[in-house]
């Protein structure tokens, strides 16, 4: 779950001292997807690109392990923690084990994001690689596609080493950061963060 507490505390970065933000590179407009595609446009995450006083450091594991285009792949028998555990599985929509590999891609992630020095990750929820909220539970493309709640291979990795990651469906914690890079932000309190949604609550029940 997202951290607002966290995020409220974030300092107000200025154009010297920007606000270090790491983004999965297909929210950033990257053409990294498996399709050689960046899935769309996300503007909830694309707006932190037009702040002076943010640095957003791209970074995609996927691409990095697997090039591009490549396979689509999910978490199979558990969640990311469970992946970096040796208790589930990363395959490709063909069955291939992707899972050494995607475990040396957030390692890099992870690297990546020490280097730079980052106060908050943006990442692409439901991936496998990504999600921080939900994800699929086996090959998202199976007749039954199923949800799950937690975290991909690399955002895990990146929460277990002390790192706050949100989604970009994570809009009410977006605001949050929004009102901290700019004074003039009216922060709207209506919106929602992914676990608050109908959706969420009525998928999982919660």
């Amino acid at each position: 779950m997202t951290d607002k507490d966290y995020l409220n505390n974030l300092r107000s970065p200025t154009i010297d001292n920007p606000l270090r933000i790491l983004m999965s590179s297909c929210l950033a407009g990257t053409t990294c997807g498996y399709d050689g595609t960046s899935y769309g446009e996300y503007p909830s995450a694309l707006k932190l690109l037009t702040y002076d006083n943010v640095k957003v450091a791209k970074f995609c594991p996927e691409d990095f392990s697997f090039g591009t285009p490549r396979e689509m792949c999910d978490i199979h028998g558990g969640t990311g923690l469970d992946v970096l555990s040796g208790k589930a599985k990363v395959l490709t929509e063909s069955g291939v084990d992707w899972t050494e590999g995607m475990i040396k891609a957030s390692i890099k992630m992870l690297e990546f994001a020490q280097t730079e020095k980052i106060e908050i990750a943006v990442m692409m929820d439901t991936s496998g690689a990504c999600g921080s909220q939900v994800i699929y539970d086996g090959n998202r493309f199976s007749e039954n596609k199923k949800y799950q709640i937690g975290m991909g291979v690399c955002a895990a990795q990146l929460v277990k080493n002390g790192f706050k990651v949100i989604s970009q469906r994570d809009i009410a914690s977006l605001e949050i950061i929004y009102s901290k890079i700019d004074s003039t932000h009216i922060l709207k309190n209506d919106f929602k963060d992914h676990h608050e949604t109908d959706w969420y609550r009525n998928y999982f029940k919660s």
